[in-house]
């Protein structure tokens, strides 16, 4: 009988021993509210104002939302957390979580901030790969124009030349630092622009090892076939594909988009469906792990627990640098720590930039942890059952 691996996500002692008890009661204090989706999102928005009129609200969201979910507000700021985590195992991502620029400063900017956590990355080992999304280089409403094939006005032309540039610099630099690179995943609506300027960027990179690497949305109907046709093309072209799975970011705009627009509704019909698709492409991926390296961006226990076994059922080394587990800073902490503490690869997404301009990016932690049935209410029972077993301990004596 092949044997189980040797963890538990139940193991609550390992998943929280880098918080004291007052982080855990902060922490719980903040998932509690998050059973009142309307008030914390009131509260987000409420912020938004505050920071557009220069009222001083700037603190509270500091310790409270800001501090559960994202490392600091530059990268100095983030390294004592960095260093936190890896003494716990665990590796960190710098991500820059500035988003909504729309004009070309703002873009160049936010494509310097991301080579600057590339040469973090260079001289760090606690931090596994960089990453960026090309939404925060790049202006979505032209690259949706150019998946439609509209006519493209002559600066548009321009713009989008100066877009696929900026990429495709971050791409050399990534390779060139020798630090894996991730290009999160988009709406569909201009997603194949950047899954194309993806693919070149592997083809150009990914001859060696895998540097850059795609995200694929797996809540999208199409997407396994898509992963397969991205190995069909890294076989032919002889790169390495680097795939990130997650599940999905953009579920009602999706939806929304696709009854506005008339087209047929892209993603799967019920989360077992996508579950599915999601576990189908962990085995893909590890079935062809020779040609395929691997970030599973998951929160689930299931898809996790099923990872851990393919890696040890295929005979690789929990440390095989092919194959990664990845969550989000502030979240599921029980599977990151216990597969850190059982020899696996494990990065934590670690958000950071001035608290106003990441207040997009908390808005939608909030949404994905909102609710009784929402992630806060696993994580708040993990965090009730981690302050009863402190509380149990035997309290022995100080001596003076």
């Amino acid at each position: 009988m092949k044997k189980k691996p040797d963890f538990s996500f139940d193991n609550l002692e390992t998943a929280f021993a880098h918080l004291s008890d007052g982080d855990l009661q902060k922490t719980k204090t903040l998932f509690r509210l998050m059973h009142y989706p309307v008030l914390v999102k009131s509260g987000i928005w409420l912020s938004k104002m505050a920071f557009a009129v220069g009222l001083p609200v700037e603190g509270f969201v500091k310790k409270n939302v800001f501090r559960q979910f994202c490392g600091g507000e530059t990268i100095t700021a983030c390294r004592p957390v960095i260093e936190m985590l890896d003494r716990f195992g665990v590796k960190s991502i710098l991500d820059y979580s500035v988003e909504g620029k729309k004009e070309e400063a703002g873009f160049v900017a936010a494509a310097e901030e991301i080579e600057r956590t590339l040469r973090e990355a260079e001289k760090n080992p606690h931090l596994a790969f960089g990453v960026f999304k090309v939404s925060g280089i790049a202006d979505t409403e032209l690259l949706q124009k150019v998946q439609a094939q509209q006519q493209l006005s002559t600066a548009e032309k321009e713009s989008f030349t100066r877009a696929q540039e900026r990429f495709m610099a971050l791409c050399r630099s990534a390779a060139e630092r020798n630090v894996r690179l991730l290009v999160d995943g988009e709406e569909s609506w201009f997603q194949e622009v950047v899954d194309q300027w993806v693919r070149e960027g592997m083809r150009r990179y990914n001859s060696e090892k895998a540097i850059v690497f795609n995200t694929f949305q797996m809540y999208r109907k199409d997407m396994l076939r898509r992963l397969k046709d991205a190995r069909h093309d890294a076989v032919a072209q002889g790169y390495f594909l680097g795939a990130k799975l997650v599940r999905g970011a953009y579920l009602e705009k999706e939806r929304a988009h696709a009854q506005a627009t008339g087209a047929a509704d892209p993603i799967h019909a019920s989360k077992d469906a996508t579950d599915e698709a999601y576990n189908e492409a962990l085995l893909f991926c590890i079935n062809n792990k020779q040609r395929v390296s691997l970030v599973s961006g998951s929160h689930n226990e299931w898809s996790n627990a099923l990872l851990a076994e393919l890696l040890d059922l295929h005979g690789l080394s929990r440390s095989d640098e092919r194959v990664y587990f990845s969550q989000l800073y502030g979240m599921s902490d029980p599977v990151s720590f216990n597969l850190a503490k059982a020899g696996y690869n494990v990065v934590k997404y670690l958000p950071y930039g001035p608290i106003k301009e990441v207040l997009p990016y908390l808005g939608r932690r909030v949404d994905e942890n909102a609710g009784v049935s929402g992630q806060a209410n696993r994580e708040l029972q993990r965090i009730n059952q981690e302050l009863r077993r402190r509380k149990s301990l035997p309290k022995f004596p100080t001596i003076a």
